[in-house]
């Protein structure tokens, strides 16, 4: 009896054993760097960046009316390109094309002003990219700030700014400013203060000769003391 029983416990423990090591494998999607996408996204970016600012160029021979025209079309039918990689692959990271890739297709999100609720989910995408390391967090803050901007809530990063009437930047629609540092710097942003003078800077030199109109030959920086 005995040994019919030992016979039995030795049974069940190899069983058990054998449970214990059968074991469902992980797959892990390896994700393919997509050349052509890394193109596409470039050939976007460029033309993107001629409708984001001011007319250069040919462009200075279109009147108010076709410049609002050429800018609001090329938002609009980039948008929907985004929106249909989006809905195929995600937010696009560094694995799938790059840095440069990834950063251009941030750009192309940043600016589809029109669809806040696209931007709200890319948002979310963008965040595990972000703590994965493969998207930039700059940009992550950058993409907060506009969707808080486009649904009517203030910043968090103090990322999106207006000008005052001597051309010096101000973040809008930012009430409490308490921990904005810190928050900026979690992400790789630069201070406050700099990020004004800069945006001041810029303004100005894109602005020259509306600023000497008015008499202002240089830009009014804050003072960082």
């Amino acid at each position: 009896m005995n040994k019919i029983y030992g016979i039995v416990l030795i049974g069940l423990a190899m069983l058990g054993c054998k449970e214990k090591t059968i074991e469902k494998p992980t797959f892990i999607e390896k994700v393919v760097f997509n050349q052509d996408l890394k193109d596409e996204l470039k050939r976007m970016e460029k033309v993107d960046q001629i409708a984001a600012y001011i007319p250069q160029g040919e462009y200075t021979k279109m009147s108010e009316k076709e410049w609002t025209s050429f800018k609001d079309s090329v938002f609009a039918t980039h948008q929907k390109r985004v929106e249909e990689i989006f809905n195929e692959v995600g937010f696009v990271g560094y694995d799938q094309a790059g840095k440069e890739g990834s950063d251009n297709f941030w750009v192309l999100v940043q600016h589809a002003d029109h669809k806040p609720e696209f931007q709200k989910k890319v948002l979310e995408k963008m965040k595990v990219q972000v703590d994965r390391g493969n998207a930039t967090a700059e940009y992550y803050g950058y993409l907060v700030d506009r969707v808080q901007i486009n649904t009517g809530e203030e910043q968090l990063y103090g990322t999106q700014f207006e000008y005052n009437e001597f051309g010096q930047a101000f973040p809008k629609n930012i009430s409490d400013t308490t921990g904005i540092n810190a928050r900026r710097i979690s992400l790789g942003l630069t201070p406050m203060i700099e990020r004004m003078n800069e945006m001041t800077l810029f303004h100005f030199q894109m602005n020259k000769e509306h600023f000497a109109e008015k008499g202002i030959t240089e830009p009014k920086l804050y003072t960082t003391d």
